[in-house]
C-alpha cells in the first residue's frame, strides 16, 4: 500500500540528530517549517533560520540554549511529552543564531515560519503555558498553548495536545484554509505525533468539502502529518494516549477555523 503524500516518517538520526524535516519546498506550501532532532547527552546543535522566525521546543530532556548572544540557561526538564508539565521553549526572531547543548537525551522541535529580525529572543516560561481542558466526554483533550496569537511573533502559532486513548481530537472536523475576514484564516499546519505506549497507532483524516483531497492516515509513534488544506480530525484508539505538536502559519496570524457543516451539530448538543 502506498503511503500518503501527507505522511512524513522519521529516519535514523543524522550528524545533527535530525530525524524529521518538513520545509515549504518539500511540503509544496509557503509558510510552515518543522524539524525534529534527537540529541544525545553532550551533543550540540548550531543553527540559524535566515528570513524565518523560530520557536525551539525542548519536548523532553534538558538542554542549555544560547541565542542572540545570551546564555538562556537550562531549558526543559520533563521526562517525556506525556508528563503533565510544560515543555521548555524559546522564541527567536528571524536569522538569530542559536546553540543547543543537550544535558541528557533531548527531543528538540525546531518550528519555523517567515518573519523578520525585529523583536527579542525570549524564554517562554512554564506559567505562560498552563494546561487547558478542551471538549467533553470522549472529545476531551488537554492543551498547552506554547506560542499563541496573543503572544508576540510574526507568523508562528505553536500548540501541543494530549488526546487520551479512546478519544477524538481536532474534532468536530474543522478547517482553516480560506481567508475570509472574521470567519476563517488560511493556515498551513503540521502534526508531530507521539504515542504511549509507543507501539500504538492513531488515525488522522485530511479531507476537503469536494473530496479532491481525502486521505486517511495510520499514524505511528514519531510520524508527522502535513495539513495543507481541509478538515483534519484525529482519533486515538483505546489504550493508547496520543500526543501531538502543532505548528501553524499563514498570511494572517490568527486561528479562526470552521467546522465541517455535516458534523457541526455535535457542538450544539
Amino acid at each position: 500500500m502506498t503511503a500518503s503524500p501527507l505522511l512524513v516518517r522519521p529516519r535514523a538520526p543524522g550528524a545533527d540528530g535530525r530525524v524529521l524535516e518538513v520545509t515549504p519546498e518539500s511540503a509544496g506550501w509557503a509558510h510552515v517549517g518543522f524539524r525534529l532532532h534527537r540529541l544525545a547527552a553532550g551533543q550540540a546543535l548550531d543553527g540559524a533560520e535566515p528570513g524565518r522566525e523560530a520557536c525551539l521546543v525542548v519536548l523532553s530532556g534538558t538542554a542549555r540554549v544560547t541565542a542572540g548572544g545570551q546564555d538562556l540557561g537550562p531549558i526543559g526538564g520533563r521526562a517525556s511529552v506525556f508528563e503533565d508539565r510544560a515543555p521548555g521553549a524559546v522564541y527567536l526572531p528571524a536569522g538569530r543564531a542559536y546553540r543547543v547543548v543537550a544535558t541528557d537525551a533531548v527531543e528538540l522541535a525546531v518550528c519555523t515560519a517567515p518573519g523578520n529580525a525585529n523583536g527579542a529572543v525570549r524564554i517562554i516560561a512554564a506559567d505562560e503555558m498552563p494546561r487547558e481542558v478542551r471538549g467533553q466526554g470522549t472529545n476531551t483533550r488537554h492543551v498547552r498553548n506554547i506560542l499563541p496569537e496573543g503572544k508576540p511573533a510574526d507568523s508562528l502559532l505553536v500548540v501541543e495536545v494530549i488526546t487520551p486513548g479512546g478519544h477524538w481530537s481536532s474534532y468536530p472536523p474543522h478547517k482553516h484554509d480560506t481567508a475570509e475576514a472574521g470567519r476563517e484564516t488560511a493556515l498551513e499546519e503540521t502534526y508531530y505525533h507521539r504515542l504511549n505506549p509507543s507501539q500504538g497507532f492513531a488515525f488522522q483524516r485530511v479531507y476537503t468539502d469536494d473530496r479532491s483531497l481525502d486521505e486517511t492516515i495510520c499514524v505511528q509513534d514519531g510520524d508527522v502529518v502535513m495539513v495543507p488544506r481541509g478538515y483534519h480530525p484525529v482519533g486515538a484508539p483505546h489504550g493508547y494516549d496520543l500526543y501531538y505538536l502543532n505548528v501553524m502559519a499563514g498570511p494572517e496570524r490568527r486561528w479562526i477555523f470552521r467546522n465541517d457543516p455535516a458534523h457541526d451539530w455535535i457542538m450544539r448538543r
